[in-house]
């Protein structure tokens, strides 16, 4: 918050930590934070109450899951449904879905959008705002996923990887006129 940043995302996916609690491919615990569903989410919620009381009521929270372990006996999307409302209860503003990360041998049917109906089912079976993800590279295909309900915004990652001005030609495409940054204005 010092250094001025407008939000804060919590990573609960990818086999990361909080996504190892979650995932009963990756939690053999038998306390009070393994075993059934309630008791792996309870991790994840402790820290999401933990930084909504940190940062206070304004500043936006984000959290990003794995949707999907993507197989059988993995956590699934009817687990991040209820995820989603808790966290939204903890005082989470969005759920970023993504997918995948707690086991090397899972099917991950990858192509143009493939996380993009994960977010759709958690914001319309949960009732919270979703961020989609997963190869979205077209500044038309973005534009679809949030005109046509399947999620409240999109997020990119390695596409800006690759083209780092992707927003600014984006919005060119779709009829808008960014303004630039006042560093960018001597180049003008």
């Amino acid at each position: 918050m010092d250094a001025g940043f407008g939000a804060v995302e919590i990573h609960a996916a990818h086999g990361y930590l909080l996504h190892e609690f979650l995932s009963p491919l990756t939690n053999h615990r038998t306390d009070g934070y393994g075993g059934d569903r309630t008791a792996r989410m309870r991790l994840t919620l402790e820290v999401a109450r933990a930084v909504r009381a940190a940062v206070g009521e304004r500043m936006p929270v984000l959290t990003r899951i794995s949707a999907t372990d993507w197989i059988e006996g993995g956590w699934t999307v009817e687990d991040s449904v209820v995820l989603a409302g808790e966290l939204a209860a903890a005082g989470v503003d969005l759920v970023d879905a993504s997918s995948g990360g707690a086991a090397a041998r899972a099917s991950i049917p990858v192509g143009p959008g493939y996380q993009v109906p994960l977010a759709a089912r958690i914001r319309r079976e949960a009732g919270v705002l979703t961020g989609a993800v997963g190869l979205i590279v077209e500044p038309e295909q973005a534009e679809q996923i949030v005109a046509g309900g399947e999620a409240d915004l999109v997020l990119l990652g390695r596409e800006l990887l690759r083209d780092p001005y992707w927003p600014r030609r984006a919005a060119a495409k779709l009829g808008a006129h960014p303004g630039w940054p006042d560093q960018y204005a001597r180049a003008f």
